[in-house]
């Protein structure tokens, strides 16, 4: 049996020009530390680049055609003259940056998917996409726990009496206000990916009695399997949604949902604002039938200043950061360095559109 020949390197080639387009999370320097591991010693050092992105600082949002960037398509195109490796989180990869920018050959997002590339408009051009699947999983899955305790015991309410108000506010303590367990309870997951299934496992380990639904994902989860998304909410005192926004997905859980639920039930969205119909939401906590919501996505980010958000009780709100830790952006920049040092290599990329 022959073994597969190692593509090496061709020393004749020219250094790659590598444009950093990180931000202040996924900064420059993680990139260049990582980028300087992966790829070792080479026949030819890699002439790099920076551009520093305004996100977090700076919300993201639509650009053109591609989601979830930041509005820079000008800045961009002039930091891509002569680039052939992009290593970027938000960068608006557009037709129109795609179209100025002849010499790009590879764009690595720092992200669990590339929604802000053009991927059709990539490949018409002979550019490979590739991502950094399951890079903030445990992260989410660990403040989507954190979510659910917070919510189900009110604890932002005990401390915002207490330290804010400097009031020792026994009536938290009372049989009407005091909070919910989670062992025993019947909680429900919409989606079970690398998120979802994390919180199954984490949620098991608390005793609660989970159950799932997610038509897409076959074998065997943790908990139980749901028939159907009615049985499913009939069921769950505790609804977390894990699902993907798409255009089937928007908006799946709304009046008709949130009605199915127990009276009383407790939901929380660390997924994507759009699963969630805000005013129904909203509605469902003034009237009672939800008893709390913790939310860190929205519908719109930020929410406006007049939103009704900021006006309904017992909701939980945190700025879409259930995906942010360190640990995360020191992944992102391992996974997007070692896509670089492959293609540097002339080997197969691992996680390729």
């Amino acid at each position: 049996m022959t073994r597969p020949e190692t593509v090496r390197p061709d020393s004749n080639r020219p250094a790659p020009r590598i444009l950093l387009a990180g931000d202040h999370f996924v900064r420059n320097s993680l990139l260049a530390d990582a980028l300087h591991r992966a790829l070792g010693p080479l026949g030819t050092e890699p002439q790099f680049g920076e551009l520093t992105l305004p996100w977090p600082l700076e919300p993201f949002g639509k650009v053109a055609e591609v989601d979830e960037a930041s509005d820079v398509e000008d800045t961009l195109i002039a930091a891509l003259d002569g680039v052939e490796v992009c290593v970027t989180q938000m960068g608006p990869f557009t037709e129109r940056v795609l179209a100025a920018a002849p010499d790009l050959r590879l764009i690595v997002v720092c992200r669990g998917g590339p929604v802000n590339v053009n991927a059709a408009a990539a490949r018409a051009r002979g550019v490979r996409v590739c991502f950094a699947p399951g890079r903030n999983a445990a992260a989410t899955a660990e403040f989507t726990v954190g979510l659910i305790l917070s919510a189900l015991r009110r604890i932002p309410e005990a401390h915002h009496s207490l330290a804010a108000d400097g009031r020792w506010d026994a009536s938290h303590y009372t049989y009407e206000n005091c909070g919910l367990e989670l062992e025993d309870a019947p909680v429900g997951l919409i989606g079970y990916g690398a998120v979802g299934s994390r919180v199954a496992r984490v949620l098991s380990a608390f005793g609660a009695e989970v159950e799932v639904y997610d038509p897409y994902v076959r074998g065997d989860v943790h908990g139980m399997r749901a028939g159907s998304l009615e049985a499913l909410l009939a069921r769950s005192r505790v609804l977390t949604l894990h699902a993907r926004l798409t255009p089937e997905s928007r908006h799946l859980i709304g009046a008709r949902e949130l009605a199915l639920l127990p009276r009383g039930a407790v939901l929380v969205n660390a997924a994507r604002g759009g699963l969630l119909d805000t005013e129904a939401l909203c509605d469902a906590l003034d009237s009672g039938q939800l008893r709390a919501a913790a939310l860190d996505t929205y519908e719109q980010e930020p929410p406006p200043p007049g939103s009704r958000l900021f006006r309904t009780p017992h909701l939980l709100m945190t700025p879409h950061v259930a995906g942010a830790s360190r640990a995360v952006a020191q992944k992102a920049a391992r996974i997007a360095a070692a896509e670089v040092a492959r293609h540097v290599r002339g080997e197969p990329l691992a996680h390729a559109l």
